[in-house]
């Protein structure tokens, strides 16, 4: 980092290694100079604890300050006071530190955005390959703690190096003079997950075949509820994890209702009815799956109609909902230029056990309450709608926009998410009771209960789904479509 750098950009632990002068004993680390020498015993890196920021901090100013001459007096920075920055440190066998180097959000709040500053390496001892590491542990650091967005400003020499390192390069810029690349570190949270949860459905349930009424049929292709032929109902079917039916059953009952309750009501459908299908290896486990779904029904008011039950065989839940509505919405009548907007209940926390992918909104709620959040989506008819699945937030958007045959650029700052939550988790996880839909710009949104509404986002012609940050930066979360299942 050079003090002729704008102070309100970003600053990255790399600016550091951009400015290093060849006689520098840091130069070595990144220029494959054949001093120093590997460390004796191999060394380990890890959070610096108070005796080690201090240690690192002096070897900050002895470096950058005095050999290097790129501060005056001190190179400390707001940073260094900012509660939330973390420091990795590198330690020999005897306690020594060799290195560290320093992370922290770029925002005043933490929308997953982090960059890191103050790379240094001490050279003067047995320390090669320290500096490669701590580069390689900030990028896990950052991928392990929530981070979506992490950046660095490279020195154009040095643009081979994190190259092969996995860096990509984005844009030529200059620093102190000196020609530069602005590198990202990919980090494919929400791509991997799309990927594990809806990528395979377009090519699996091309087994189903082509007739008309196949997958919801024409304008309702892979929405969460499937119009039934000749009538007004709306069927949804969802299925638990077995592992979630034997680790938490009453929890396990109850959402099988409530992700049909969802389904329907993305659709603008009101339930009539629940169908169950369970299976348990123990009556006991048995009694508290259903005490769940039946705790469901009575608060939802929705009668468990019949089903099938069976025991001494593993865990199995599948539940069918039964709805009803003249004006089914569609997932897919999104259009470029519509807004999205996203309407959630914030309320509630993460479910015990589950914290970062499943919130807990509805088990605390009242019927009244439940019911009311269930109609959102009939008494606003908007275009589009669709119920935010295990795909999260993001991933959930893609459907959407994929089903309209568009993309979708997210504002990751407007993005309404309880005070408990991280971005990067509440994005990905299932939200409990969350809709997403599109409309014309300034179409009015019915007020539902206990739930928030904020546009957050735009459909695009440009396909797959955009992340917007505040300083305008547009970064890709999905380059393709999530299910392969097309425009519906």
């Amino acid at each position: 980092m050079t003090t002729s750098e704008p102070t309100a950009a970003p600053r990255s632990w790399i600016d550091e290694l951009s400015g290093i002068r060849a006689s520098s004993p840091d130069y070595c680390v990144l220029s494959g100079y054949p001093s120093p020498a590997d460390p004796a015993g191999g060394f380990l890196i890890q959070l610096a604890d108070t005796r080690h920021v201090a240690v690192y901090r002096a070897l900050r100013r002895e470096n950058f300050v005095t050999e290097q001459g790129m501060f005056a007096g001190s190179d400390a920075d707001d940073i260094d006071d900012d509660p939330r920055a973390q420091i990795l440190v590198a330690i020999a066998p005897d306690g020594a530190l060799l290195g560290g180097v320093r992370l922290a959000p770029a925002t005043a709040e933490d929308l997953g955005w982090w960059t890191g500053s103050r790379l240094v390496v001490d050279c003067r001892g047995r320390t090669h390959g320290v500096g490669r590491a701590l580069v390689q542990a900030a990028c896990a650091y950052a991928e392990t703690h929530n981070v979506l967005r992490f950046e660095a400003t490279v020195q154009t020499r040095y643009r081979s190096l994190f190259s092969q390192l996995g860096w990509t390069a984005l844009a030529e810029t200059t620093v102190a003079d000196t020609p530069h690349l602005k590198m990202r570190w990919p980090i494919d949270r929400i791509e991997r997950l799309a990927r594990t949860t809806k990528a395979m459905l377009g090519q699996a349930l091309s087994e189903l075949g082509d007739t008309p009424m196949t997958l919801g049929g024409a304008g309702f292709r892979g929405d969460d509820g499937a119009p039934v032929p000749g009538c007004d109902l709306v069927a949804a079917c969802d299925a638990i994890l077995p592992s979630m039916v034997e680790r938490d059953p009453e929890w396990a009952g109850w959402c099988a209702a409530l992700v049909n309750f969802n389904d329907l009501a993305a659709m603008g459908a009101e339930p009539i009815g629940l169908l169950d299908a369970v299976a348990a290896p123990t009556r006991s486990l048995l009694t508290r799956v259903l005490r769940g779904l039946g705790a469901a029904s009575r608060i939802w008011e929705v009668p468990v109609l019949g089903g099938h039950t069976q025991l001494g065989v593993p865990a199995a839940l599948s539940v069918t909902a039964l709805g009803r509505t003249a004006r089914p919405v569609p997932g897919g009548g999104g259009e470029v230029g519509d807004e999205l907007r996203l309407t959630a209940d914030l309320g509630g926390g993460w479910r015990s056990g589950y914290t970062g992918r499943q919130w807990d909104s509805s088990s605390h709620r009242s019927g009244t309450e439940l019911r009311a959040l269930g109609r959102f989506v009939s008494d606003t008819g908007p275009k589009a709608a669709k119920d935010v699945s295990m795909a999260g937030i993001a991933g959930t958007a893609g459907m959407l926009a994929e089903a309209s045959g568009v993309g979708v650029e997210l504002d990751v700052a407007r993005i309404p998410r309880p005070p408990g939550a991280e971005l990067a988790d509440w994005i990905t996880c299932f939200p409990g009771f969350a809709m997403l839909t599109a409309d014309r710009p300034g179409t009015p949104v019915t007020p539902v209960g206990p739930a928030t509404t904020a546009v957050c986002g735009v459909l695009s012609a440009t396909p797959g789904v955009r992340l917007r940050w505040p300083d305008g930066e547009v970064t890709h979360a999905l380059d393709s479509a999530v299910t392969g299942l097309g425009h519906s």
